[in-house]
């Protein structure tokens, strides 16, 4: 018996069970004067009155002389204790379906994982002779094709072709999607793309831009501003494959936030797969300002130094983020020309981006800013800012290091950055 009828039959029998559970109760229900006046009014039209003592019809189903056995048993019992025992009864046979159900899927799953192991090795052979037997290259097609007549045997293909192509290069690889197309499994493919389901479409995506298939990039593109996570990545994962020329072209279309994990799983199919790094300065002036970051940590990561002006522009972006970004990538990138920027919009920063300026002053050490540093001393009072500071000015070594030394000894006046100064210079606090 096949499994969807197995489970048919459970399941009737299950329900089948429920009802006359059902039935006993309403039986049990109906009052006991009702009864005696079925009885009397019986007794009086001359039938015979069937008794307690009377045996039951031989032929009469198991299923009514249980719950008459059930109502003799009660017949005392309050209703409330009645519906107890159903209750319970109910829950047992509920329990026992759901076991048997579970342990007949549980060996199904195994018998089908044993026979998809089977077939991946058989069928990743015949692939193998495909590839690398000229001389029996056709046969192995024809072979092929009368596997690939079959939905599953085609998943199961798709699956090792795609486990083959991730090691493959070159000429090879070709051979692979060449095959892909002669067994006609690109349809397959475009079908899980265009369908309702989300999962089926993260199946073809994933497909499409392994085989390198473009027909469906329409499909792909709409999907990017998904509001399921998981297949808003492999849509981009996919865009990012499928790319000749710019395999972030896709970040134009972007509306939804990149999710940090998104930006490093992006970063790291750009560096797998050696792909061509494109100009990130094109997305400075992006709407979604999670793009707007994104580009700025690349632009930091590949050190492309020319795009350093759109940088220091950013450092008077309307949002706090974006901001706090373009100055870290300033001292990443040691933007000298951006530290007059810097000392300008320090006053008017949140703390979190004045700390981050002062670091930025210690990564690109200048001792012209000396003064500024020292104000920053004399004006701050939070030890944290304070101490950025000290080591800023430690960092342009002779200049910074006399002045630290001067305030340091200076009698005149005490001031509790001395102690911060003294800290700094011996090394204590790093």
């Amino acid at each position: 018996m096949r499994k969807p009828a197995r489970y048919i039959l459970i399941i009737l029998c299950y329900w089948f069970f429920v009802a006359s559970s059902f039935a006993l109760v309403r039986e049990w229900s109906d009052p006991p004067g009702r009864a005696m006046a079925d009885q009397a009014f019986r007794a009086a039209s001359g039938d015979t009155v069937v008794t307690a003592a009377n045996e039951p019809p031989a032929d009469e189903h198991f299923l009514v002389r249980y719950a008459r056995s059930m109502v003799n048993r009660f017949h005392k019992s309050p209703l409330f204790v009645t519906i107890l025992y159903v209750v319970i009864l109910y829950s047992i046979v509920t329990l026992i379906t759901l076991l048997i159900i579970i342990l007949l899927n549980r060996k199904r799953m195994s018998k089908e994982a044993e026979q998809r192991e089977y077939l991946k090795e058989e069928y990743q052979q015949r692939i193998m002779n495909y590839l690398f037997d000229e001389s029996s290259r056709d046969r192995s097609v024809a072979e092929l094709q009368e596997i690939a007549s079959s939905r599953y045997d085609r998943q199961i293909l798709i699956d090792q072709m795609i486990d083959l192509s991730i090691n493959l290069k070159g000429q090879i690889k070709n051979l692979v999607r060449d095959l892909y197309l002669i067994l006609g499994l690109k349809q397959d493919s475009l079908n899980k793309a265009y369908s309702r389901k989300w999962h089926e479409n993260v199946k073809g995506f994933r497909e499409l831009a392994y085989m390198n298939i473009k027909e469906a990039n329409d499909r792909i593109l709409d999907r990017l501003n998904s509001g399921n996570e998981i297949l808003r990545m492999e849509a981009q994962i996919a865009l990012v494959r499928l790319s000749d020329d710019n395999p972030y072209h896709f970040l134009d279309y972007m509306e939804r936030p990149l999710s940090k994990w998104e930006q490093i799983t992006l970063h790291e199919l750009l560096i797998q797969h050696n792909l061509k790094v494109p100009e990130f300065r094109q997305w400075f002036k992006s709407e979604n300002l999670s793009v707007v970051i994104f580009a700025l940590e690349m632009v930091a990561w590949f050190k492309q130094t020319e795009a350093g002006e759109g940088v220091i522009k950013l450092l008077q972006h309307e949002d706090e983020e974006v901001r706090y970004t373009a100055i870290r990538v300033c001292g990443e990138l040691d933007l000298k020309y951006g530290l007059p920027v810097l000392k300008n919009i320090y006053p008017g920063e949140t703390y979190r981006n004045k700390l981050e300026i002062l670091r930025t002053f210690a990564k690109i050490p200048n001792a012209s800013y000396l003064d500024f540093l020292k104000s920053v001393l004399d004006t701050e009072e939070d030890v944290q800012l304070q101490i950025q500071a000290t080591k800023a000015m430690e960092n342009t070594d002779e200049p910074g290091i006399s002045m630290l030394i001067k305030l340091m000894k200076s009698k005149s006046e005490y001031k509790n950055y001395q102690i911060i100064i003294r800290h700094v210079l011996d090394g204590r606090i790093y």
